[in-house]
């Protein structure tokens, strides 16, 4: 394993000097110790003396991570100067910029670094903390935690209670720490024994739902929920007419209110639903008519894909000792083996680029057969890849494919990248690239954590037989379009697009986007090519409480087919950014894989199961990579090793009808956009050009395919699923122009759904001004500072680039 160059302690050798000439001058006092940022003291709380605390903290499942504080005093703070860090001193300290102040009783957001604003450029972990020094260097708050909160962590009241698991993330304002209980589906007729309402638990943890009371449209209609009666997080009960007394009309109410007598949640109708009215999806979503009844269970709408229980076993069990791994094992993949039945595995770890090949005992176990891991560089010897994703390919025996988000040892630009590198066991100390594919041009403005996190590959033989249809040539799909391209398409996972698109890489370098899967999730962890169930898995991690979806191809297009909870007894916080399945059929049941980045309590792989028919072997379309001849490993870095990069004529499969070409998206005329025809749309008041956004469509287009605008000159931002809450997830493009814009969507007949108007504005490009107001002698001090070691921009190498 590479361990990188440390910079040298700036901040404590810099001030140091520089405060020694500053007392020789007589500028300053000589003091008996200085303070550094990085220096750390357990005993120092989250609320420091002048007022400022630390409020809310996100350390997993938004856009970035932040912590937030507010000033809890009656006058304004000045945060210039002020900088932040994780627990690792290592890290690059952020520093806030000039003009940084908090309002009495405000809020300020110490946010992320992304492609469009400056911030903090590395991760918040699930055991982590997060420090603030004042301009002197002296640490002022400081929180810790164990675990990622489910939602956030924050002060319930804002400001001076403890920090709690919150119910809503509310970056930047008051936190949310009102009851999770929510009602989730009505029945009022026709039902036996009679009628009834379902609540569920929005929160993290078990409510006691004892002197809640249920009320209908009449005060004095009034349950008391009896001591005892609780709803389990994500879980759901009922409440029964031959308990409350009383039943539910044609047009009435169903009212939640808390011990306190506070209202929890209400829901009122005019008529009786077909079916019933439940929230899409549960417990978040807005009221609908459902399919179904489904009392006690998720709710099921038309034409809309609801999450199941997972169909394996319960459990998530640890597969290696404890630190076997450093941390940050993020992608995975099995494949045959002609040595073990059980076949082998690879996987990545993104933090310090390493690859591992791992074998099994036959008894259930796994462990590294390079137990340090390969170290993986780019093509000319340098650079660290941020691996997160990995797999194999049955077109290219000898070689595995990496997909990575950066280069960290230039941690601050996205280098969204497919990197191959020829080895068959991992037993190479160090490997490099033998070929890259930067996809950088495809995804402007993408930022430099949120880039390829899963990589998969499908053969061509496949996807013609199963009738894909390429969206670049609006035709069926014709390998021979893409002259070196291999035998099959790779299909990589965005995190920043929460999408996944097929690309086909060819021995140039060059590549082209075949197809582009939208997905219900807020983030795209792995994906995997599963031929046992001729059927491509989506996965999501903790930001999705573990979920997984299995696409099938209909019609010529990859659509949702199941989405699953993840398995009922396994930790829903672990971090498992790897996903894969085994071939093999044993008893019923087929072993799948997770590696989780966090680590967590020391363990890194996990393993459970996927039911199966029989108990033989479906290897699928991935055997083993064994090369002939067998490729001399590499020479640790000096030169790569030669090998034949992927190319070769496609093998020609069954030649399938063409499916109906798509339909080229149309823009709506800009004189439909008018009050009449806003609709339903919504998306924030503002954004930053390059930045990701949510906008609503509504429930009723969810599973729909919709093609979302930016005018006044048209362009198509994204075409996109829409997701079970009736959301889609857009990226302005980079070069938008600051000022008023509409966004509009369109269905894929190219009607018009709805527009709304968007802001681009280019706050939040704050920079440090420079020694202007300084004093005579602060001004001699400033720059002996800054021509020896920096105060204000404290320099700490990162040992290794916390990914998210």
């Amino acid at each position: 394993m590479r361990t990188p160059a440390l910079r040298p302690h700036s901040l404590r050798l810099g001030a140091a000097v520089a405060t020694a000439l500053a007392v020789g001058a007589g500028i300053v006092t000589a003091s008996p110790a200085l303070a550094a940022v990085g220096d750390d003291d357990p005993s120092v709380g989250a609320a420091a003396a002048n007022g400022l605390v630390v409020n809310e903290v996100e350390s997993n499942g938004d856009d970035t991570d932040w912590v937030e504080l507010q000033n809890t005093s009656t006058a304004s703070i000045d945060l210039t100067g002020y900088a932040f860090l994780d627990d690792d001193s290592t890290h690059d300290a952020y520093v806030l910029p000039a003009g940084s102040t908090i309002a009495p009783g405000g809020y300020f957001v110490i946010d992320q670094l992304s492609a469009t604003a400056p911030g903090f450029d590395f991760g918040l972990g699930g055991a982590d903390t997060a420090r603030v020094y004042d301009p002197a260097g002296d640490l002022v708050l400081r929180y810790s935690w164990t675990s990622h909160a489910v939602v956030t962590y924050g002060r319930c009241a804002d400001g001076t209670d403890a920090l709690v698991d919150t119910t809503t993330s509310t970056k930047g304002t008051a936190n949310d720490c009102s009851s999770p209980v929510r009602i989730n589906e009505v029945e009022s007729q026709d039902c036996t024994p009679g009628d009834w309402v379902e609540l569920t638990n929005v929160g993290s943890a078990t409510v006691d739902l004892g002197g809640y009371v249920l009320r209908d449209s009449e005060d004095d209609h009034a349950y008391t929920i009896p001591a005892g009666t609780t709803v389990a997080a994500g879980g759901f009960t009922v409440l029964d007419e031959a308990d409350f007394g009383f039943g539910l009309g044609k047009a009435d109410s169903a009212r939640v209110v808390d011990p306190r007598g506070a209202l929890v949640d209400s829901y009122s109708w005019t008529a009786h639903a077909a079916a019933t009215y439940g929230r899409n999806p549960d417990g978040t979503g807005d009221f609908a008519d459902t399919a179904e009844p489904t009392k006690g269970t998720a709710n099921r709408f038309a034409g809309v894909v609801t999450a199941e229980p997972w169909p394996g076993g319960p459990d998530e069990t640890v597969l290696d000792d404890e630190d076997t791994f450093s941390g940050d094992l993020s992608g995975i993949d099995w494949t045959t083996s002609k040595s073990s039945r059980d076949g082998q595995l690879w996987a990545v770890q993104n933090g310090d680029g390493l690859l591992y090949h791992l074998t099994s005992d036959g008894q259930g176990g796994w462990a590294p057969s390079n137990a340090a891991g390969t170290d993986l560089r780019y093509a000319d010897g340098t650079g660290t890849p941020d691996a997160e994703g990995v797999t194999v390919t049955s077109d290219d025996p000898g070689a595995v494919y990496v997909s990575t988000e950066r280069d960290n040892e230039v941690s601050k630009t996205s280098r969204p990248s497919v990197l191959r590198y020829a080895t068959i066991d991992g037993s190479e100390s160090t490997l490099r690239a033998t070929d890259e594919w930067n996809l950088a041009a495809d995804f402007p403005g993408l930022g430099a954590n949120a880039g390829l996190e899963g990589v998969t590959w499908i053969p061509d033989t496949w996807l013609t037989a199963h009738g894909f249809a390429d969206e670049h040539t609006g035709a069926a799909y014709a390998p021979s379009s893409y002259a070196g391209h291999g035998e099959g398409l790779f299909f990589v996972g965005v995190e920043g697009t929460a999408s996944v698109y097929a690309y086909a890489l060819m021995a140039d370098g060059s590549f082209q986007r075949v197809a582009t899967i939208g997905t219900p999730f807020a983030v795209v962890a792995d994906v995997q090519f599963d031929p046992t169930l001729d059927a491509l898995w989506v996965v999501c991690d903790d930001a999705c409480a573990g979920r997984t979806v299995l696409y099938e191809l209909t019609d010529g297009a990859f659509t949702a087919a199941k989405v699953f909870e993840a398995p009922s007894n396994a930790d829903r916080t672990l971090a498992n950014e790897g996903f894969a399945v085994s071939g093999v059929c044993t008893d019923g049941e087929r072993a799948t894989f997770y590696a989780d980045d966090n680590d967590t309590d020391g363990f890194s792989l996990r393993t459970g199961t996927y039911p199966c028919e029989g108990g033989g072997t479906d290897p699928g379309t991935e055997p083993t990579p064994t090369p002939t001849p067998t490729p001399t490993p590499g020479d640790g870095g000096t030169a790569p090793t030669p090998v034949p990069t992927p190319g070769g004529t496609p093998t020609a499969g069954p030649t399938p009808g063409p499916p109906a070409a798509p339909v080229a998206p149309v823009a709506p005329s800009e004189s439909l956009l008018t009050e009449a025809n806003r609709g339903g749309v919504l998306a924030p008041a503002s954004a930053r050009a390059g930045e990701t956004i949510t906008v609503t469509v509504g429930t009723a287009s969810a599973g729909d395919v919709v093609d979302v605008w930016l005018f006044s000159t048209p362009t198509l931002i994204r075409t996109a699923v829409v997701a079970s809450d009736g959301t889609v997830r857009v990226t302005i493009p980079a070069d938008t122009m600051a000022g008023a814009h509409r966004l509009a969507v369109t269905a894929a007949d190219g009607s018009l759904i709805g527009w709304t108007p968007l802001t681009i504005t280019t706050d939040g490009q704050l920079a440090f001004t420079g020694a202007a107001g300084l004093g005579a002698g602060a001004l001699v001090a400033f720059l002996l500072l800054a021509a020896g070691a920096g105060v204000l921009v404290v320099r700490r190498r990162r040992a290794a680039v916390a990914a998210e």
